[in-house]
């Protein structure tokens, strides 16, 4: 027995688009989110089953490949599917498709299994044995971690906010590669949309903490280490490359 894609309709609103009026960058994340919460539930190993096990999913890796981001009243489907299962998780991977079927993004992550008051990782297959993956990949990455630079040009602070943190009391998932775009100089967002997003996820930040972000740029690419105040204990990695859409 394998697992079943599903696939969910979106229209891009006013209110998610960005000023060039595309999809803003962490309503994207939290649209994936959405459709790997219902995927996740219909096979069985959703939120509310984790909270039942004292449970919950831990995204550590996303890698996204932006063809082009959906625009204001575009209609657009995300589709996904489980896509491998690890000792301590599992691979999830995404696909998003215009109206007339064409591939725009492809997105594949991965997901580690937490035991909530231990905070430790746990085996899969101790609470998910039947956990269904359909073995099919729509990115060829194994989720290595982001090099980080020799040295970093730029040093911004931002302060959690609650509206950052999640169902955990964790700063979403989402807000991680927003805190690094917001690091980018605005006359270079201006001109770029993000073309190929990497992160890799260590620990959450809670509210009301100080939070670091290192920044440097190197051509299209940036490279953006999250910290704490202390600035030796990262939080998240990202690598982002960016487009120039003003030549398109």
């Amino acid at each position: 027995m394998v697992a079943v894609k599903l696939k969910k309709e979106y229209v891009v609103k006013s209110y998610e688009a960005d000023c060039h009026g595309f999809l803003r960058l962490p309503t994207l994340l939290n649209l994936l989110q959405d459709a790997a919460t219902d995927s996740a539930r219909e096979l069985g190993f959703g939120y509310e089953k984790c909270m039942e096990l004292g449970l919950t999913w831990f995204g550590s890796d996303y890698f996204l490949e932006i063809e082009r981001l959906p625009e204001l009243h575009e209609h657009f489907f995300i589709e996904t599917w489980p896509a491998e299962t690890k000792l301590w998780g599992a691979i999830r991977d995404f696909v998003v498709c215009d109206a007339q079927k064409n591939v725009i993004m492809r997105v594949s992550s991965q997901w580690v299994l937490i035991d909530l008051a231990r905070k430790r990782p746990v085996v899969l297959s101790k609470y998910f044995p039947e956990h269904l993956v359909l073995a099919e990949r729509c990115l060829p990455v194994s989720f290595t971690k982001i090099k980080e630079p020799d040295n970093f040009e730029r040093e911004d602070e931002i302060k959690v906010r609650f509206d950052d943190i999640d169902l955990n009391n964790h700063v979403n998932n989402a807000v991680y590669p927003l805190w690094a775009s917001e690091c980018v100089e605005a006359d270079f967002r201006m001109k770029h949309s993000p073309k190929e997003i990497e992160i890799n996820f260590k620990k959450g930040a809670v509210y009301g903490d100080k939070v670091v972000i290192l920044s440097t740029q190197s051509g299209p690419e940036t490279y953006h280490s999250i910290r704490e105040s202390d600035k030796t204990t990262e939080l998240a990695r990202c690598r982002i490359v960016w487009r120039d859409i003003t030549s398109a």
